[in-house]
């Protein structure tokens, strides 16, 4: 097998993760949404299966996107990526890395929401957030703070976090994720 299908093959795991994840799902959701049962999708993610079409349809299906941003197959020669923007929580997160696994890289765009009550969550991972515009309300931990634009904040995912948009304006912010922890510094 070549090196470029083998390292296609080895990133559909941490992809479908990150769509499950993406969709607040969980194994058992997928599996009653795709019949696949919930071991064959769990080693799927893992990696220790590898896909199939007659698994990958049924999941593309069911993540509402076509089999080839699944598969996630780099273009060959053309570096550009061509964001696919996915709505999640009446706000607007548009791609900026291609690459499943690793740092992933979103410009967010979320409408003012100033009656938002904050619902702090935890997951693994590491986020790195910079404001483009408009103005970020952001809860970690017991710190309740507000952004504006220029102002970077950086923390770990496993504490209870919550952003919002307090308005007027619609926020746009440059986020880093990290999902295996790892952690971006600001360097000047």
């Amino acid at each position: 097998m070549s090196d470029d299908l083998d390292g296609v093959l080895r990133g559909v795991g941490p992809r479908l993760r990150q769509l499950r994840l993406e969709r607040d799902a969980t194994l058992g959701d997928l599996a009653v949404e795709t019949g696949i049962s919930v071991s064959t999708l769990s080693r799927l993610e893992s990696g220790q299966r590898k896909p199939t079409l007659e698994l990958l349809l049924p999941l593309a299906a069911a993540h509402r996107v076509a089999l080839d941003e699944l598969v996630d197959a780099p273009e060959t020669g053309d570096p550009r990526v061509r964001a696919k923007p996915v709505e999640r929580h009446g706000s607007t997160y548009i791609p900026l890395t291609r690459r499943p696994g690793g740092l992933q890289s979103y410009k967010i765009v979320m409408p003012p929401r100033p009656d938002d009550v904050p619902a702090p969550k935890t997951h693994d991972g590491y986020e790195w957030m910079y404001v483009l515009s408009g103005t970020l309300r952001l809860i970690v931990g017991t710190r309740d703070l507000t952004l504006g634009p220029g102002e970077v904040a950086e923390f770990d995912t496993r504490t209870p976090h919550w952003l919002g948009n307090p308005g007027p304006h619609p926020l746009e912010v440059l986020a880093i994720f990290g999902p295996q922890g790892e952690r971006m510094h600001v360097r000047t």
